[in-house]
């Protein structure tokens, strides 16, 4: 159980090191952008707005406002194109979701990733090919 535990700790030791915890929460809406900018690399307002256009209706205004909000927060950078921009987020999805389970092994599980570990796998479980991966995650971990 002690080797277990220590597995679990590597693990999650080995997520942290790849967030950025400092950076500013996203909204919603903005989360749904980045989630657009991670999967297209490089995007406009004009992109973006026509794809969340496709859900719903939105102003173009609107886009740029939040577009420009995530690059004061520094989710996004952006680059000239004649009259546009081009945005792309500066951090990766992985970064960004390492950033994510520190805050909630920070903020409810009080640092213990063994109890974060547990309450995945009594409430929630994991499959065989999860607990594969874990594990193998948790090897790599051990060998660093």
């Amino acid at each position: 159980m002690q080797q277990y535990n220590r597995d679990i700790d590597r693990f999650f030791e080995a997520l942290l090191v790849m967030s950025e915890p400092n950076r500013t929460e996203l909204s919603p809406a903005e989360s749904e952008i980045m989630d657009i900018v991670w999967d297209r690399g490089e995007v406009s307002v004009a992109e973006v707005r026509e794809i969340l256009s496709e859900r719903r209706d939105i102003a173009r205004n609107t886009v740029q406002t939040l577009m420009t909000r995530m690059e004061e927060k520094g989710w996004l950078k952006h680059r000239p194109i004649g009259r546009a921009f081009l945005y792309s987020a500066t951090q990766t999805r992985r970064n960004s979701h390492g950033a994510s389970v520190q805050k909630l092994l920070d903020e409810l599980f009080k640092g213990s990733a063994e109890e974060l570990m547990t309450a995945l796998v009594e409430y929630r479980g994991i499959s065989v090919e999860e607990a594969r991966r874990i594990q193998k995650l948790l090897d790599e971990a051990a060998d660093k």
